[in-house]
């Protein structure tokens, strides 16, 4: 097990990579969300002083 961990020499590299394609959809989703909450947030700010 540990070997295959390790991936002859190259576990950190590919664990890493692993791990950064795991976590920028995840993060690109969050953000997504924020921004669309802000936006309407804004839009009902804009509807509530006309």
């Amino acid at each position: 097990m540990s070997d295959w961990l390790h991936m002859g020499g190259y576990g950190l590299y590919v664990w890493g990579s692993i791990g950064v394609a795991l976590l920028l959809p995840v993060a690109e989703a969050i953000a997504l969300r924020l921004r669309r909450r802000a936006a309407l947030e804004q839009l009902q700010h804009q509807q509530d002083q006309e």
